[in-house]
Formats: C-alpha cells, structure tokens, sequence
C-alpha cells in the first residue's frame, strides 16, 4: 500500500499542480513532506515496537496511513495536503520498519537474504501497478482517487495481519530518548522545510536559509546528545559496524541519486513529452517491473560475486541507468524507453537488496529494533533529499535558461546530476573487506562451512 501510495503520486503530480494552481516541480512538497514526516517519526518506531508490541504497533500505523489517505483525497489546497501527507508519514513510520522488525526476529542468519528477498517482492507489486494505476484513475476520475484506492486495500491488511501475523511479546525497553527525538525532529524537519522552500518565494529566502542553517546546528546537537544518552533516540554506536556503515551512510548516497528518477520520469513524459498520465504510468512502471524479476536471482549472484563486488558492480550500471535519462527525446519510441528503464530496475534492485541485507548482517539481535529505525530513518531521508536535488536541478536549470516552463533540457540535467550522485558512492563500496556479509551470502563457501 505503501509502495503503491508514492509510485501513484508521482504518476498523479502533473494533474494535481493543475487544479491546485501549482508547478510540477515545486508540487514536488507533496511527496517530501510525505517522506520528511517518516524521517522524522521513524526513530521512535523502534521503541513504541519494544514497548507496545510490534504487531499492535503494525496495526495501529495502517489505520494511520488510511485515515491519511482520506485526508488527502479531501484536501482543498497546498496546506491541507501538505497536513495530509504529513499524517500519512506518521502511519508509514511505524509500518515499514516494524514490519522488518517482526520478520528479522524470526529468521536465521542463513536465511536473512531470501527472508528480505521475500519482503521486497511483495512490496514491488506497489511501484509495479502504481503508475499505470495511479494514471488510468487520474485520466479517469481524478487525481483524489489516486488517494481512495488506499482505503480497502488499508482494510484488507489490517484483517490479514491480525489473522496472520504472529504476535511477539513486548517488553519495557525503558523511556524513550525524549530530548534526542526533539532534537533530531526539529533538525530534520527545518533543514528538509529550508532546503524545499529556498529560491521558491514559498518563503523569504532568508527565513529558508535560517531553517536550513538552524536544523544543521540542531544535527549537530542531537549527535552530540545520541553519543553520549545511554539509550539514545538514533544509536549512533551502530556505525562502529563496517556493515551496518556502509549500508546507512554510503547506502545513502546511493540512494539519493537513484531516488530522484521516480520523480523524473513520469514528469519528463507529462510536461516534457506531452503523454497523458496513463501512457506515462504504463511506462514509468518499468523500473519496478525490472526490479521484480531481478530479486529471485539475487542471492545466486551474491553468492557468486560476494557483496563487495555487487555494490561497486550495481553502483557504476545503476548510475548508468539514471544518467541515460538524459538521452530520452520525444523521438524515443516509448518501448525503447521501457526497455532502458526497465534495464535500470535490474540494476537498482539487485543494489537495493544488497545493501538492505547487509546493514543488518552483523547486527546482534538485541539492537536489531535500533538499527532497523536507523537504518528507515537513513533510508526515507535520502529519498527525499533525492527528490530535493531533482526539483532543485530542474528549478534551476529553467532559471538559468530564462524559460518559464520545463524543458528537455532541465530533465537532462537532471538525469545527470542524479546519475553522478549514484557513481560517487562506488569508492565508499570499495572500501569493503571481500568476505563483507559471507555467512549470509554463501560467498566463498562460508555458509558451507559454518
């Protein structure tokens, strides 16, 4: 539902800036308040799981994320929608980590890859269907339907997982690091709120540049406070794990770039191509549809290659795969260009995976609820700033053209800008010991020997 909801939106954009008199690109606030609103609740999903139960927890989020769904589809205009989605985000917060949550405590090492294989797999059905969905409701009944669709799908899940998921105990994990939330809250939200407003005359720039600059001291802050709280908000002492580091922080970076091309495409083909949004959902589509077919071969080729190798491997064609966005002209027979993004889906999710099982690979089972909502927290953050940085190239790459509408040439740059994002995380990959994550991957025979 999840997946669904934002492969729908991004599908839907164009329509919605129509009717509620916005821009494609600054309407791009209605998917990073979504995404800011889940970077700043997910920290605190590993401890209401711990405290609550994780499968009380899981319940409560999808009745979160409904009545949100419904919000939006009522929403009159920018603030309201912007209210919407942040309620949404506090649904999502508590659903994807604590779903991960209650599979990881209940699978053997050996079997973490296919067990996150399997929970990708189901989730893809969302970016799959999403965008031809999200394009045939719009062209037919509006983009608030886009919205709706959530609703029985919300109330399908809630009944399978309180028949069908197992309910693990919960525990006192103690009170929650409450200055530490505050800190990184009020951080994220003011630099994600600076970094989305600047240069847009949404707010005076200098009130902008104040947010961005305040959430940066208030980042600042809240590592300070994390390293020293004895159970802190976000467990800083997880990056002292090579693993686990390497698949926040340079994971990260990774994902920024890769992130923006969701956004990209469908509006490349609306506003850049003149498609209606179901032609341009049939084909946005792709990039999931590659990701699909990729994930039952996964495991062989980490197998084979080992975890080192598939990152450094995935990182160069990945970001092959966005920057060649950049070549995308009217003249491209739409085939042709389902192909090519369906290649990069390939790609992407044999990364997405590998890097989704490898931060938790060395992780002690005591500390998997802290670095499952460090690792959301790191994970949802980027996606927004990836968005950030594809609206921010196309605002200014119209500015500096002196043209009032986007052109080909904006989404070329950003195509290129996402795509050398992606590439710079492959020296971070490199940095892996060859036998990174080997009782998980079988590499080298590992598995074998244990």
């Amino acid at each position: 539902m999840q997946n669904l909801d934002s492969s729908a939106v991004a599908t839907a954009l164009p329509a919605m800036a129509r009717d509620l008199g916005q821009s494609p690109a600054s309407l791009s606030v209605a998917i990073t308040a979504y995404l800011v609103s889940l970077t700043v609740f997910v920290p605190f999903s590993g401890w209401v799981a711990d405290r609550f139960g994780p499968k009380r927890v899981f319940l409560l989020a999808i009745l979160v994320f409904s009545l949100g769904s419904a919000f939006c589809a009522a929403a009159t205009g920018i603030g309201t929608l912007i209210g919407a989605r942040v309620l949404q985000g506090l649904g999502g917060a508590m659903m994807v980590p604590v779903a991960r949550l209650l599979l990881l405590r209940q699978v053997r090492k050996d079997e973490m890859l296919n067990a996150m294989a399997w929970l990708t797999m189901p989730a893809l059905l969302g970016p799959i269907s999403g965008p031809p969905i999200g394009g045939l409701l719009t062209d037919a009944f509006g983009w608030r339907s886009v919205f709706l669709m959530n609703l029985p799908i919300g109330l399908l899940g809630f009944v399978l997982v309180a028949w069908l998921v197992p309910r693990l105990p919960a525990h006192d994990p103690g009170p929650p690091d409450r200055r530490g939330l505050l800190l990184l809250g009020a951080s994220l939200a003011l630099g994600m709120i600076g970094l989305e407003t600047l240069g847009r005359h949404v707010l005076p720039d200098l009130l902008s540049l104040a947010a961005i600059v305040s959430g940066v001291m208030l980042g600042i802050a809240a590592i300070r406070h994390c390293r020293q709280a004895d159970r802190p908000a976000l467990d800083l002492g997880l990056l002292a794990i090579p693993t686990f580091r390497t698949s926040v922080l340079y994971g990260s970076m990774f994902r920024i770039g890769a992130g923006a091309t969701p956004f990209l495409v469908p509006l490349l083909l609306q506003v850049g191509f003149g498609q209606s949004a179901s032609e341009a959902g049939l084909v946005s589509f792709a990039t999931a549809l590659g990701a699909l077919l990729m994930k039952p071969i996964v495991r062989p080729i980490l197998q084979r290659f080992g975890f080192r190798r598939v990152l450094m491997g995935g990182a160069l064609f990945s970001a092959i795969g966005v920057a060649v966005g950049a070549a995308f002209t009217p003249t491209w027979p739409l085939v042709a260009i389902f192909l090519v993004l369906a290649l990069g889906g390939l790609c992407r999710s044999l990364q997405f995976t590998a890097l989704n099982t490898l931060g938790f690979v060395d992780v002690p089972s005591g500390r998997l609820a802290a670095a499952t909502s460090f690792s959301a927290t790191a994970q949802q953050l980027s996606q927004a700033l990836g968005i950030v940085l594809a609206s921010a190239v196309l605002e200014a790459s119209e500015a500096i053209s002196g043209r009032t509408v986007l052109g080909q040439a904006d989404f070329a740059a950003g195509f290129l800008v996402a795509g050398a994002v992606a590439l710079a995380s492959l020296p971070f990959f490199a940095r892996l010991s060859t036998d990174a994550g080997a009782a998980v991957s079988g590499h080298g025979g590992e598995i074998n020997r244990r």
